[in-house]
C-alpha cells in the first residue's frame, strides 16, 4: 500500500507499506480475516510479508484446517509445537481465527476478550523526517484539525549531536501545545544514550522508547533510573517472558505492546497482564498495520484495562488509498473502536484486488 509521505525507522525509510491478508474460512460460510504485517521490513523482526506466506500456507495452515474457530487457544499451542518464533506470522492467524469466531457469534471480537470498557483510545501521531520547519508544520496542522495532541520522531539514523538538536528544536517549537516523545529504535549504545538523553528531556521530550539494543536490559534499567522521564521498551518485549524481564529489573516504566510481534491478542494479553501486576504502564503500539490489524489491535486495546497510556493506532492514516468500504474513525485526537460483528469493519474487494501481487 502507498504512503502519503515517506516514513523513517532508524534503518530504513519506507514509502510503501506490503500487508498479508489471511482469510479464515468456517464450514458454516463465515469468513474471518487477519493481516500479517511488519514495520517496514525484516529489519525489525526478521519477517517479511514473502517469509509469513510462506510459513503460513505450509506449516501453519495444515494445523488449522479441520479445527473448530473457537478452539483458538489449542490451535495457537499446536502452532508453537510446529514453528518457532515467527510472531508476525502467527498472529495474523490468531486475528483471522477471532475475526471468525466472533462472526459466526454474531458479536465483536472484544466480547471474546472481556468486553469493551471504553469506546475509542488516544492515537499518537508519528512525525516524519523532514527538515525541522515542515516537521513542526506537520505537527501543527494535525492539531488545527484535532486529529492527535502528542507527536513521536524517529531517531538513530543520523549523528546523535545533530539528531538530539533536531528533536529538541521541536520539541521547543511544540512546548505548550502538544506532547514530543521519541523512538531510537534501539540503535545507541549506552555511552551515546547517557550523553544524549538528558539532553533530549531538558529540551522538553517527555518519553523515550528503546533507546538501546533490545537484549541490553541492564542498560536499559540504569538509563530508567537515571531519567526523570519515562522509558518505554519495545524492541526488548517481544513475549511474556521479557514482560516479566522488564518488571524483575524494572527495566522500563511504559510497555509498547503491539500484538503482531507478541504473536496474537491472547499472548498479546499475557503481556499486559505481566506489566499490569508489575504496575508498568503499556502502550497500544503500531507495526503500522492496515486497517486489518489496527482494528484488531483497537478492539484489544478498548477491552484492556492495562493499555493506560493511549497508542500509536495511526497506521491506516499513513496510507495513501483506503481499503475499507467504511474507514476507522479518527477524530478529537482519538480512534473509535468498530461496531458490529467480528471486526466490524469491511474489505473493499475493488481496492484489495487493485492492490494485490503474485
Amino acid at each position: 500500500m502507498p504512503l502519503v509521505r515517506p516514513h523513517k525507522f532508524a534503518t530504513t525509510t519506507m514509502d510503501k507499506q506490503p500487508l498479508l491478508l489471511v482469510q479464515v474460512r468456517t464450514a458454516g460460510g463465515t469468513i474471518g480475516i487477519g493481516e500479517g504485517v511488519v514495520p517496514g521490513g525484516p529489519w525489525w523482526g526478521g519477517e517479511s510479508v514473502e517469509t509469513m506466506q510462506v510459513i503460513i500456507e505450509k506449516y501453519l495452515a495444515p494445523v488449522v484446517l479441520g479445527r473448530r474457530a473457537d478452539e483458538i487457544t489449542g490451535i495457537m499451542l499446536d502452532l508453537e509445537r510446529v514453528v518457532a518464533g515467527a510472531h508476525f506470522a502467527k498472529a495474523a492467524v490468531d486475528v483471522a481465527l477471532h475475526d471468525a469466531w466472533a462472526r459466526a457469534l454474531g458479536v465483536p471480537v472484544h466480547t471474546l476478550l472481556g468486553g469493551a470498557f471504553r469506546d475509542s483510545i488516544e492515537v499518537t501521531w508519528a512525525l516524519g523526517a523532514a527538515p525541522v520547519a515542515q516537521i513542526v508544520e506537520e505537527a501543527q496542522h494535525k492539531l488545527d484539525q484535532r486529529l492527535h495532541y502528542s507527536f513521536k520522531l524517529k531517531m538513530g539514523a543520523l549523528d546523535p549531536a545533530e539528531d538530539t538538536a533536531r528533536v529538541v528544536a521541536v520539541a521547543t517549537a511544540l512546548r505548550g501545545k502538544a506532547g514530543v516523545r521519541v523512538d531510537i529504535n534501539a540503535r545507541w549504545d549506552r555511552l551515546t544514550a547517557l550523553r544524549y538523553l538528558p539532553a533530549l528531556v531538558e529540551g522538553g521530550v517527555e518519553l523515550i522508547e528503546q533507546p538501546t539494543p533490545r537484549e541490553q536490559f541492564e542498560v536499559l534499567a540504569e538509563l530508567n533510573r537515571l531519567l526523570p522521564v519515562p522509558i518505554m521498551a519495545d524492541e526488548s518485549v517481544q513475549s511474556p517472558h521479557d514482560a516479566l524481564e522488564v518488571a524483575r529489573r524494572r527495566a522500563a516504566d511504559v510497555i509498547a505492546v503491539k500484538t503482531t510481534k507478541c504473536g496474537g491478542l491472547a499472548r498479546s494479553r499475557e503481556v499486559v497482564a505481566i506489566a499490569r501486576a508489575a504496575g508498568i504502564a503499556c502502550h497500544g503500539a503500531t507495526s503500522i498495520e492496515g486497517p486489518i490489524g489496527t482494528a484488531a489491535s483497537i478492539h484489544f486495546a478498548c477491552s484492556q484495562p492495562g493499555i493506560d497510556y493511549g497508542s500509536e493506532l495511526f497506521g491506516p492514516l499513513l496510507f495513501a488509498e483506503e481499503l475499507l468500504v467504511e474507514p476507522l474513525r479518527y477524530a478529537e485526537g482519538r480512534v473509535g473502536l468498530p461496531a458490529g460483528p467480528g471486526l466490524g469493519v469491511e474489505l473493499n474487494p475493488d481496492a484489495v484486488k487493485t492492490f494485490t501481487r503474485n
